[in-house]
């Protein structure tokens, strides 16, 4: 029987996610625990392929698990949601790796002290038998910000969330645009979530300490609660994988621009606009005049890999060649880490998802914000009405509305080139400032990895 303590990865089979508990590892791999990483073959390689800032080789001990057969449609953008209902099948085709991740840890736990299971809270259902292995425990993985799920949980114990009135009327509510398939696949996943023995979060108590405190002090999903973030690289290394001298053509466009000038524009993986708004967000970037570089891809579909029913968006007639000496779109995937730790970067269109949030953050880069579903509407909020590093771009309460240029112009001179603009831009520098060495020895980002990782090992 060996001493060891190995931990085992088991993420959600979403781009989001499988890149969270990747950057996870990286963060655990220090400490000599051994890590295993087990998902599906396309998504295994779906992470890897778009991993940035580090190497995982040797690292890592990937298990590539067997492909449920599922669907993969196209995105639609004419949908009348903006949930990327086209991924469903996916999210469905998960519940069947139950058996097989079940089969690999049972066999790790043969020769192991203790297997401690990091699960994403969407794969509940995949790791209940967990419980049925003497030497094995599982951890919730909660992929959103501990703010969203305070406030859930405290409007569903019929509380007051501590806000003042002004601010409580523009919060927006938490299972907005979410579908019902979605809510029941939310449910199964709940009704296993009973034996994980703590909570981790990739965020940090200093940017949502007194959140994580409330449900401390309430013993809210269980006692123990780590935010160990940020997970993204606080230093990170360029990959040589996209261009001739080892850099993608977008750093070497970023490399020609003024310090803190460029507007990075990006929608995540699951964002889908119709045509006619990305006319109207085109435009609105050329009349602002600002510097951008623009991330112009639909969402992903299931299997990122197969290329049928691909869109490719046609902009603005002329658009392109007008915008060439200030503005660069990029059609494929891009290195966001390194782009928003660029010094050209200067201000983000953004979505709000949760890890496209914590990069921004780390990188010290002020957010327009942007939601467009889940739990991106309060996220929003968080960075906006309660940290002060975000500018409400369109509003929640708007979103079914078209966004014109008009309106895309204005808030993107407002973020780049104002007073009020100014203000968040300085703020979000101190805060990226105060997350980057957060994580140095003595941080409470550091202190908080340690108490996990002495947990594990108790």
């Amino acid at each position: 029987m060996s001493s060891e303590v190995v931990v085992v990865m088991v993420p959600f089979v979403a781009q989001g996610h499988l890149n969270q508990l990747l950057h996870l590892s990286r963060l655990l791999s220090p400490y000599n625990l051994p890590i295993h990483f087990l998902c599906t073959a396309t998504n295994t390689r779906q992470a890897r392929h778009r991993l940035h800032g580090w190497n995982p080789n040797d690292l890592i001990h990937f298990h590539e698990l067997p492909d449920p057969e599922f669907t993969s449609p196209p995105p639609n953008p004419n949908s009348t949601t903006s949930f990327p209902t086209h991924l469903q099948p996916s999210f469905n085709s998960s519940l069947h790796l139950r058996r097989p991740v079940a089969d690999i840890i049972r066999r790790l736990a043969k020769t192991a002290t203790r297997v401690a299971v990091v699960h994403d809270s969407l794969m509940a259902y995949v790791v209940q038998d967990v419980e049925s292995i003497p030497n094995a425990e599982t951890y919730a993985f909660r992929a959103l910000s501990i703010f969203y799920i305070f406030c859930f949980q405290w409007e569903k114990r019929g509380r007051e969330l501590p806000f003042e009135p002004h601010l409580l009327r523009r919060l927006p509510t938490s299972m907005e645009s979410l579908t019902q398939e979605f809510m029941d696949f939310l449910k199964l996943q709940y009704s296993h979530q009973k034996i994980h023995v703590g909570n981790l979060y990739d965020s940090s108590r200093l940017i949502e300490g007194k959140f994580l405190e409330y449900m401390e002090k309430d013993e809210i999903n269980g006692k123990n609660h780590w935010a160990v973030g940020p997970f993204n690289p606080v230093e990170i290394q360029s990959e040589p994988r996209f261009a001739i001298d080892g850099r993608h053509n977008c750093l070497q466009w970023l490399d020609n621009q003024p310090e803190n000038s460029v507007v990075y524009v990006s929608f995540g993986t699951t964002t889908t606009f119709t045509e006619e708004q990305i006319g109207e967000l085109a435009l609105g970037l050329e009349k602002s005049g600002e510097r951008f570089l623009w991330v112009l891809r639909d969402a992903d579909k299931g299997d990122v890999f197969t290329e049928d029913g691909a869109r490719r968006v046609e902009l603005p007639e002329g658009f392109e060649e007008r915008v060439a000496k200030r503005g660069l779109v990029v059609r494929d995937w891009a290195p966001q880490l390194e782009i928003l730790r660029h010094q050209s970067s200067g201000g983000f269109v953004s979505h709000c998802g949760w890890n496209s949030s914590m990069e921004a953050m780390t990188a010290g880069v002020a957010i327009a914000a942007w939601p467009m579903h889940s739990d991106q509407p309060r996220n929003a909020f968080l960075m906006a009405d309660v940290l002060g590093v975000a500018l409400m771009m369109r509003e929640w309460a708007c979103r079914d509305e078209l966004f014109t240029s008009v309106k895309v112009e204005k808030v993107i001179r407002k973020l780049m080139d104002s007073e009020e603009g100014e203000v968040v831009r300085r703020r979000a520098a101190e805060l990226g400032g105060e997350l980057r060495r957060s994580m140095a020895e003595g941080g409470v980002g550091r202190n908080e990895l340690d108490s996990l990782v002495e947990y594990i090992r108790r």
